[in-house]
Protein backbone atom coordinates (compact mmCIF):
# COMPACT_ATOMS: atom_id res chain seq x y z
CA UNK A 1 0.00 0.00 0.00
CA UNK A 2 1.59 3.75 -0.93
CA UNK A 3 -0.01 6.93 0.33
CA UNK A 4 -0.54 8.94 -2.69
CA UNK A 5 -1.49 11.98 -1.12
CA UNK A 6 -1.76 13.13 2.25
CA UNK A 7 -3.35 16.62 3.83
CA UNK A 8 -4.58 17.63 7.33
CA UNK A 9 -6.66 14.65 8.24
CA UNK A 10 -7.17 12.98 4.75
CA UNK A 11 -4.89 10.87 2.08
CA UNK A 12 -5.39 8.93 -0.92
CA UNK A 13 -4.01 5.04 -0.39
CA UNK A 14 -3.55 2.87 -3.30
CA UNK A 15 -4.87 -0.65 -2.80
CA UNK A 16 -4.07 -3.29 -4.89
CA UNK A 17 -5.95 -1.92 -8.38
CA UNK A 18 -7.94 0.99 -6.29
CA UNK A 19 -7.38 4.25 -4.96
CA UNK A 20 -9.51 4.96 -2.11
CA UNK A 21 -10.16 8.51 -0.37
CA UNK A 22 -9.67 8.68 3.19
CA UNK A 23 -10.84 11.20 5.62
CA UNK A 24 -11.00 13.15 9.00
CA UNK A 25 -7.92 10.43 10.10
CA UNK A 26 -7.85 12.59 13.30
CA UNK A 27 -11.22 12.52 14.47
CA UNK A 28 -11.68 10.35 17.51
CA UNK A 29 -13.38 7.19 17.22
CA UNK A 30 -13.05 5.65 20.63
CA UNK A 31 -12.11 9.05 22.78
CA UNK A 32 -11.43 7.68 26.06
CA UNK A 33 -8.90 5.36 24.45
CA UNK A 34 -7.15 7.74 21.92
CA UNK A 35 -8.17 5.51 18.79
CA UNK A 36 -8.75 7.74 16.04
CA UNK A 37 -10.70 7.06 12.95
CA UNK A 38 -7.35 7.14 11.30
CA UNK A 39 -6.03 4.03 13.26
CA UNK A 40 -9.40 2.13 12.82
CA UNK A 41 -8.58 2.44 9.05
CA UNK A 42 -5.13 0.84 9.20
CA UNK A 43 -6.58 -2.00 11.34
CA UNK A 44 -8.85 -2.89 8.69
CA UNK A 45 -6.01 -1.82 6.15
CA UNK A 46 -3.21 -4.39 7.76
CA UNK A 47 -6.11 -7.18 8.81
CA UNK A 48 -7.63 -7.01 5.41
CA UNK A 49 -5.94 -10.08 3.94
CA UNK A 50 -6.76 -12.95 6.99
CA UNK A 51 -10.60 -11.47 7.38
CA UNK A 52 -11.28 -11.42 3.25
CA UNK A 53 -11.13 -15.29 3.45
CA UNK A 54 -14.24 -15.32 5.69
CA UNK A 55 -15.84 -12.28 3.54
CA UNK A 56 -15.71 -13.99 0.24
CA UNK A 57 -19.11 -14.04 -1.74
CA UNK A 58 -20.89 -13.48 1.50
CA UNK A 59 -23.25 -10.38 2.33
CA UNK A 60 -23.18 -8.11 4.95
CA UNK A 61 -24.51 -5.62 7.16
CA UNK A 62 -22.51 -2.51 8.84
CA UNK A 63 -22.90 -1.07 11.89
CA UNK A 64 -21.98 2.68 10.97
CA UNK A 65 -21.14 5.34 13.38
CA UNK A 66 -20.10 8.59 11.33
CA UNK A 67 -18.65 10.12 14.57
CA UNK A 68 -17.31 7.62 17.00
CA UNK A 69 -19.06 5.59 19.24
CA UNK A 70 -20.68 8.14 21.25
CA UNK A 71 -22.18 8.93 17.85
CA UNK A 72 -25.26 8.27 16.49
CA UNK A 73 -25.48 5.23 14.68
CA UNK A 74 -27.68 3.48 11.96
CA UNK A 75 -27.32 -0.14 10.76
CA UNK A 76 -26.66 -0.82 6.80
CA UNK A 77 -26.86 -3.43 4.61
CA UNK A 78 -28.12 -1.97 1.27
CA UNK A 79 -25.36 0.18 -0.76
CA UNK A 80 -25.56 3.48 -0.20
CA UNK A 81 -25.80 5.68 -3.26
CA UNK A 82 -22.24 6.55 -3.76
CA UNK A 83 -20.77 3.01 -3.54
CA UNK A 84 -18.06 2.95 -6.15
CA UNK A 85 -18.70 0.92 -9.38
CA UNK A 86 -16.05 -1.51 -8.67
CA UNK A 87 -17.70 -2.05 -4.85
CA UNK A 88 -19.20 -5.66 -5.46
CA UNK A 89 -23.41 -5.53 -4.72
CA UNK A 90 -25.99 -8.28 -5.62
CA UNK A 91 -29.70 -7.98 -5.89
CA UNK A 92 -32.01 -9.06 -2.94
CA UNK A 93 -35.76 -8.88 -1.66
CA UNK A 94 -36.06 -9.66 1.07
CA UNK A 95 -39.84 -11.75 2.42
CA UNK A 96 -41.21 -8.71 4.44
CA UNK A 97 -40.92 -5.88 1.12
CA UNK A 98 -41.23 -5.77 -2.26
CA UNK A 99 -38.34 -3.76 -2.45
CA UNK A 100 -35.33 -5.16 -3.99
CA UNK A 101 -32.05 -3.94 -2.76
CA UNK A 102 -28.23 -4.17 -2.99
CA UNK A 103 -26.32 -5.67 -0.85
CA UNK A 104 -22.35 -5.83 -0.47
CA UNK A 105 -20.49 -7.94 -0.57
CA UNK A 106 -16.55 -7.29 0.34
CA UNK A 107 -13.74 -8.98 -1.94
CA UNK A 108 -11.21 -6.68 -1.20
CA UNK A 109 -8.61 -4.24 1.05
CA UNK A 110 -10.12 -1.47 -1.20
CA UNK A 111 -13.90 -2.57 -0.24
CA UNK A 112 -13.28 -3.10 3.54
CA UNK A 113 -11.61 0.42 3.84
CA UNK A 114 -14.11 2.49 1.79
CA UNK A 115 -16.63 1.02 3.93
CA UNK A 116 -14.74 1.95 6.87
CA UNK A 117 -13.97 5.21 5.99
CA UNK A 118 -18.31 5.97 5.74
CA UNK A 119 -18.02 5.57 9.21
CA UNK A 120 -18.63 1.63 9.36
CA UNK A 121 -17.27 -0.18 12.82
CA UNK A 122 -18.59 -3.20 12.68
CA UNK A 123 -18.60 -5.78 9.80
CA UNK A 124 -21.68 -8.46 10.06
CA UNK A 125 -21.76 -11.53 8.07
CA UNK A 126 -24.43 -13.99 7.11
CA UNK A 127 -23.80 -17.40 7.42
CA UNK A 128 -24.35 -18.00 3.85
CA UNK A 129 -22.65 -17.22 0.75
CA UNK A 130 -23.61 -16.92 -3.01
CA UNK A 131 -24.91 -18.71 -5.07
CA UNK A 132 -25.93 -20.77 -2.46
CA UNK A 133 -27.79 -18.17 -0.35
CA UNK A 134 -30.40 -19.94 1.11
CA UNK A 135 -27.93 -22.76 2.14
CA UNK A 136 -25.79 -22.02 5.40
CA UNK A 137 -22.19 -22.75 5.23
CA UNK A 138 -21.94 -22.54 9.25
CA UNK A 139 -24.01 -23.32 12.28
CA UNK A 140 -23.60 -20.50 14.64
CA UNK A 141 -24.38 -20.64 18.72
CA UNK A 142 -24.20 -17.05 19.97
CA UNK A 143 -24.05 -17.35 23.68
CA UNK A 144 -25.37 -14.36 25.42
CA UNK A 145 -24.32 -13.95 29.08
CA UNK A 146 -26.98 -12.74 31.71
CA UNK A 147 -26.36 -9.61 33.64
CA UNK A 148 -25.02 -11.46 36.53
CA UNK A 149 -23.19 -13.78 34.43
CA UNK A 150 -18.96 -13.21 33.84
CA UNK A 151 -17.29 -14.00 31.62
CA UNK A 152 -15.72 -17.39 33.40
CA UNK A 153 -19.18 -18.56 32.83
CA UNK A 154 -19.44 -17.53 28.99
CA UNK A 155 -16.58 -19.62 29.26
CA UNK A 156 -17.99 -23.03 30.83
CA UNK A 157 -20.65 -22.71 28.77
CA UNK A 158 -18.48 -22.61 25.41
CA UNK A 159 -16.65 -25.74 26.42
CA UNK A 160 -20.32 -27.30 27.17
CA UNK A 161 -21.07 -26.85 23.47
CA UNK A 162 -17.83 -28.07 22.63
CA UNK A 163 -18.41 -31.46 24.32
CA UNK A 164 -21.81 -31.59 22.74
CA UNK A 165 -20.53 -31.18 19.55
CA UNK A 166 -17.39 -33.19 19.63
CA UNK A 167 -19.65 -36.04 21.24
CA UNK A 168 -21.46 -36.14 17.27
CA UNK A 169 -18.25 -35.73 15.34
CA UNK A 170 -18.57 -32.04 15.11
CA UNK A 171 -15.09 -29.95 15.07
CA UNK A 172 -16.13 -26.26 16.14
CA UNK A 173 -14.15 -23.38 16.53
CA UNK A 174 -14.90 -20.46 19.42
CA UNK A 175 -14.47 -16.50 18.92
CA UNK A 176 -15.58 -13.33 21.46
CA UNK A 177 -18.23 -11.61 19.88
CA UNK A 178 -16.27 -8.48 21.09
CA UNK A 179 -18.31 -7.71 23.79
CA UNK A 180 -19.75 -10.14 26.60
CA UNK A 181 -20.49 -13.49 24.71
CA UNK A 182 -19.11 -16.02 22.42
CA UNK A 183 -19.94 -17.33 19.41
CA UNK A 184 -18.72 -20.93 18.38
CA UNK A 185 -19.00 -21.73 14.66
CA UNK A 186 -19.62 -25.47 13.48
CA UNK A 187 -18.57 -25.66 9.37
CA UNK A 188 -20.78 -26.91 6.85
CA UNK A 189 -21.58 -28.10 3.65
CA UNK A 190 -24.46 -25.83 1.93
CA UNK A 191 -26.43 -28.81 1.86
CA UNK A 192 -28.99 -28.38 4.67
CA UNK A 193 -31.73 -25.24 4.49
CA UNK A 194 -31.74 -22.54 7.19
CA UNK A 195 -35.20 -23.79 8.96
CA UNK A 196 -32.93 -26.96 9.61
CA UNK A 197 -29.95 -25.38 10.86
CA UNK A 198 -31.66 -23.23 13.17
CA UNK A 199 -33.75 -26.29 14.68
CA UNK A 200 -30.56 -28.04 14.74
CA UNK A 201 -28.86 -25.32 16.98
CA UNK A 202 -31.93 -24.89 18.96
CA UNK A 203 -32.16 -29.01 19.78
CA UNK A 204 -28.82 -29.23 21.22
CA UNK A 205 -29.26 -26.03 23.22
CA UNK A 206 -32.61 -27.31 24.77
CA UNK A 207 -30.33 -30.75 25.66
CA UNK A 208 -27.59 -28.46 27.37
CA UNK A 209 -30.30 -26.19 29.12
CA UNK A 210 -31.96 -29.76 30.48
CA UNK A 211 -28.92 -31.25 31.63
CA UNK A 212 -27.37 -27.60 33.07
CA UNK A 213 -30.02 -25.86 34.27
CA UNK A 214 -28.10 -23.24 36.37
CA UNK A 215 -25.55 -22.62 33.82
CA UNK A 216 -27.06 -22.48 30.49
CA UNK A 217 -30.65 -21.30 29.10
CA UNK A 218 -32.22 -21.03 26.15
CA UNK A 219 -33.11 -17.65 24.16
CA UNK A 220 -37.01 -17.14 24.57
CA UNK A 221 -37.30 -13.28 24.42
CA UNK A 222 -34.56 -9.94 23.34
CA UNK A 223 -33.50 -10.07 27.04
CA UNK A 224 -31.93 -12.34 29.75
CA UNK A 225 -31.35 -11.52 33.04
CA UNK A 226 -29.77 -13.74 36.08
CA UNK A 227 -26.61 -15.74 35.81
CA UNK A 228 -27.06 -18.23 33.18
CA UNK A 229 -25.70 -17.94 29.74
CA UNK A 230 -28.69 -18.25 26.50
CA UNK A 231 -27.88 -20.13 23.62
CA UNK A 232 -29.62 -18.43 20.66
CA UNK A 233 -30.21 -20.05 17.75
CA UNK A 234 -32.14 -17.40 15.71
CA UNK A 235 -29.07 -16.10 13.89
CA UNK A 236 -29.21 -19.21 11.98
CA UNK A 237 -31.60 -17.58 9.56
CA UNK A 238 -32.05 -16.26 6.32
CA UNK A 239 -30.82 -12.57 6.21
CA UNK A 240 -29.81 -12.61 9.87
CA UNK A 241 -26.08 -12.14 10.52
CA UNK A 242 -23.49 -12.54 13.26
CA UNK A 243 -20.29 -10.41 13.86
CA UNK A 244 -17.51 -11.04 11.55
CA UNK A 245 -14.50 -12.66 12.77
CA UNK A 246 -11.93 -9.98 13.08
CA UNK A 247 -14.80 -6.64 13.34
CA UNK A 248 -14.01 -4.34 15.69
CA UNK A 249 -17.00 -3.55 17.67
CA UNK A 250 -18.38 -0.19 19.17
CA UNK A 251 -17.79 -0.36 22.81
CA UNK A 252 -15.08 1.02 25.04
CA UNK A 253 -11.31 0.00 24.23
CA UNK A 254 -12.53 -1.07 20.56
CA UNK A 255 -12.35 -4.67 21.03
CA UNK A 256 -12.56 -7.28 18.30
CA UNK A 257 -13.99 -10.61 18.01
CA UNK A 258 -11.26 -12.86 18.19
CA UNK A 259 -10.66 -16.74 17.08
CA UNK A 260 -9.69 -18.28 20.59
CA UNK A 261 -7.63 -21.60 20.69
CA UNK A 262 -10.14 -24.40 22.58
CA UNK A 263 -6.89 -24.76 25.05
CA UNK A 264 -7.51 -21.03 25.89
CA UNK A 265 -10.83 -21.28 27.18
CA UNK A 266 -9.85 -24.47 29.14
CA UNK A 267 -7.66 -22.30 30.92
CA UNK A 268 -10.45 -19.90 31.20
CA UNK A 269 -8.54 -16.51 32.32
CA UNK A 270 -8.87 -14.96 28.72
CA UNK A 271 -11.17 -11.61 29.21
CA UNK A 272 -12.93 -9.99 26.31
CA UNK A 273 -10.95 -6.83 26.64
CA UNK A 274 -7.33 -8.59 25.71
CA UNK A 275 -8.73 -8.54 22.43
CA UNK A 276 -8.28 -5.11 20.94
CA UNK A 277 -7.54 -2.53 17.92
CA UNK A 278 -3.83 -2.58 19.15
CA UNK A 279 -3.28 -6.87 20.42
CA UNK A 280 -4.68 -8.48 17.78
CA UNK A 281 -3.32 -7.57 14.60
CA UNK A 282 0.43 -8.93 16.66
CA UNK A 283 -1.77 -12.23 18.08
CA UNK A 284 -2.84 -13.33 14.20
CA UNK A 285 1.18 -12.53 13.41
CA UNK A 286 1.84 -15.13 16.05
CA UNK A 287 -1.01 -17.47 16.03
CA UNK A 288 -1.84 -17.21 12.14
CA UNK A 289 -5.81 -17.41 11.56
CA UNK A 290 -7.08 -19.79 14.27
CA UNK A 291 -10.64 -19.39 12.19
CA UNK A 292 -9.39 -21.34 9.27
CA UNK A 293 -10.77 -24.11 10.00
CA UNK A 294 -13.87 -22.87 9.62
CA UNK A 295 -13.40 -21.97 6.01
CA UNK A 296 -13.10 -25.89 5.20
CA UNK A 297 -16.71 -26.78 5.47
CA UNK A 298 -16.96 -30.62 4.98
CA UNK A 299 -19.35 -31.36 6.99
CA UNK A 300 -22.68 -32.64 7.89
CA UNK A 301 -25.52 -32.10 10.48
CA UNK A 302 -26.69 -35.79 12.06
CA UNK A 303 -29.88 -36.46 12.48
CA UNK A 304 -31.68 -33.65 14.94
CA UNK A 305 -31.16 -34.39 18.64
Amino acid sequence: MDKMTQTAGQAEWTLGRRTVPVTHLDKLFWPADGVTKGEMLEYYRDMAEVMLPHFRDRPLTLRVFPEGIHGFSFYRRDAPEDTPAWLRTVDYQPKTTDEVIQLLIVEDAAGLVWLANQGAIEFHLWTSRLPALPYPDMAVFDLDPGDQADFGRVLQAALRVRDALQALGLRCYPKTSGGRGMHIYVPLEPAHPFDFVREWVKGVAHQLAAAYPDEIAVAHGPTHRGAQVTIDHAQNSLGRNTAAVYTLRAQPHAPVSTPLRWEEVEAGDIRPEHFTIRTVPARVVKEGDLFAGVLQGGQTLPVPP
